[in-house]
């Protein structure tokens, strides 16, 4: 990064592009839920990247810029949504199926267990719910690995407040989650279901 502030290398910001553009594509969908929309956001990304590549300070990591940028533009989409469903009454439900679609695709094949993709749907269904602030956390944590002191890095908040943030995600998930998961067929099995109840990002943290 440093080599593309100084030199307009095109040739290094491919390069970082390559090694950073599934992590930051993932980021978008999984904060929007809305697999094309993602994609659009992480090309964004880049390119504010590249446009913001003179702000760019090298005592910082390269990925706690790269991880904000993305997460301000995902803000930006997520405002603009909600602004437009002040005029709307239905809920918007394209974008959760595009990503539907995504997670469907990641599946390991014909072979996957059905009832695990019904409880990683849910899941996924009830972390689009959560209010962004939450939604961050539980995303960077649980999907992508993030350290709770990188997440407060990435964040600009305290790692209390990151601890805090987490542990209400949780609470709020689990209150969601929880009726639904009893009401799954009994194919799915007493084992399986407390298994999810236990731990409610199981099923996505193995996808990751």
């Amino acid at each position: 990064m440093w080599r593309v502030k100084t030199h307009d290398d095109h040739g290094e910001f491919s390069r970082l592009v390559k090694r950073w553009e599934e992590p930051i594509r993932r980021l978008c969908v999984r904060m929007v839920g809305d697999i094309h929309r993602g994609e659009d956001l992480k090309q964004e990304t880049f390119l504010r990247i590249f446009e913001k590549r003179k702000e760019y300070q090298p005592t910082g990591r390269f990925s706690t810029f790269l991880w904000r940028v993305a997460l301000n533009l995902c803000y930006d989409e997520l405002r603009r949504r909600h602004r437009r469903r002040e005029f709307v009454c239905n809920p918007i439900v394209e974008e959760q199926g595009d990503e539907a679609v995504e997670a469907a695709a990641e599946v390991p094949g014909p072979d996957a267990n059905t009832a695990s993709m019904e409880e990683g749907e849910l899941v996924r269904q009830a972390v689009l719910q959560l209010p962004e602030i939450y939604r961050t956390v539980i995303i960077l944590r649980h999907y992508h690995e993030l350290k709770l002191s990188k997440i407060a890095e990435v964040l600009e908040i305290p790692e209390g407040t990151v601890n805090s943030r987490m542990a209400e995600a949780l609470t709020r998930l689990s209150r969601m989650l929880q009726p639904k998961l009893r009401a799954l067929p009994e194919t799915v099995g007493t084992a399986t279901r407390k298994s999810c109840e236990t731990n409610l990002l199981c099923y996505e943290s193995s996808r990751t």
